[in-house]
């Protein structure tokens, strides 16, 4: 593990001495603007490379982690992303809270394209996807019915409307596998199901983030309307582009404005997801497993 001046970044107890907020950067959002004392951070994980050097640094007297999930210059594909590399890094960088930020496309008519959601349910239609730690000699089975960590939503909902944004109260997000967009059949059944965003990344965050006992929720951001509606042209990624412009500004200033009332995680729930979660016994879990999970199970699993 190396910072971008080349020193060494410190052994894990350093390193995770005290909490930080994790960012998601989404589509167009590949820094976060004000930090001060920034480094970045190179990783190497159990699980691969990371989507790009961790960018670390304060924000409003906050310790912040930002990761471009599509890599600076937006290299990688949503299918190639390396959700368990990037949620790796955030927990040995000592993030206990992560904000999401995702550009999505809208469901219902009244969630305009610049709105944001603060979604609260996940459904799944990916197939090839990574999204789980606890596999090869180690089985973990964490509760997931609510995926949404519910003060960090009640934090960033505020947040917005002080800010005058267009803000929902949750919503159910669709993840798709992407990289192409909807055909018309399925978007037109998508809202049949009731679901309210659609996107391509979030889902495995979210299951990964409870296994790692990270708090975590998503700011949906609607840059279009699918290809539901009759009455708006068709997704296209120019028109993406020209919302995302003026998306990005305001979710720059929601992370501004937020992350200074982000409380510690404290006794939140999702940061004891594991503790009874690990069905494996722990005198059969093997070195090579306690090498590539220390860094979850340690403290459970002695």
């Amino acid at each position: 593990m190396k910072d971008a001046a080349k020193t060494p970044a410190g052994n894990p107890s350093t390193t995770r001495a005290s909490e930080a907020v994790g960012v998601m950067g989404g589509s167009g959002l590949y820094d976060i603007e004000g930090l001060t004392d920034v480094k970045e951070i190179e990783l190497s994980t159990p699980f691969g490379a990371p989507s790009d050097a961790f960018i670390t640094g304060t924000l409003g007297g906050v310790r912040m982690v930002f990761l471009p999930r599509h890599g600076r210059g937006h290299r990688i594909s949503p299918s190639e992303i390396n959700f368990r590399a990037n949620m790796w890094g955030m927990k040995k960088l000592g993030v206990t809270r992560i904000v999401s930020l995702s550009a999505v496309g809208s469901m219902r008519e009244d969630v305009k394209p610049g709105d944001f959601v603060v979604i609260d349910q996940f459904f799944d239609r990916t197939r090839h996807r990574n999204d789980t730690f606890f596999e090869g000699g180690v089985v973990a089975h964490v509760m997931f019915a609510d995926p949404v960590c519910p003060r960090l939503r009640t934090t960033l909902l505020a947040a917005g409307k002080q800010l005058g944004l267009r803000m929902h109260d949750g919503g159910t997000y669709i993840n798709m596998e992407g990289p192409q967009f909807s055909t018309r059949a399925e978007s037109k059944i998508y809202r049949k199901w009731g679901v309210d965003v659609i996107g391509m990344t979030n889902l495995q965050e979210a299951k990964l983030a409870r296994e790692a006992e990270i708090c975590y929720a998503t700011v949906a951001m609607a840059t279009d309307y699918d290809c539901w509606h009759e009455d708006h042209d068709d997704v296209t990624v120019e028109g993406i582009l020209k919302v995302m412009h003026k998306n990005i500004g305001n979710a720059k200033k929601l992370i501004l404005a937020a992350v200074p009332h982000i409380a510690p995680q404290g006794d939140c729930p999702d940061g004891k997801a594991l503790a009874h979660a690990i069905m494996t016994s722990h005198d059969r879990v093997g070195s090579e497993a306690r090498l590539r999970l220390g860094l979850l199970i340690d403290k459970y699993v002695k």
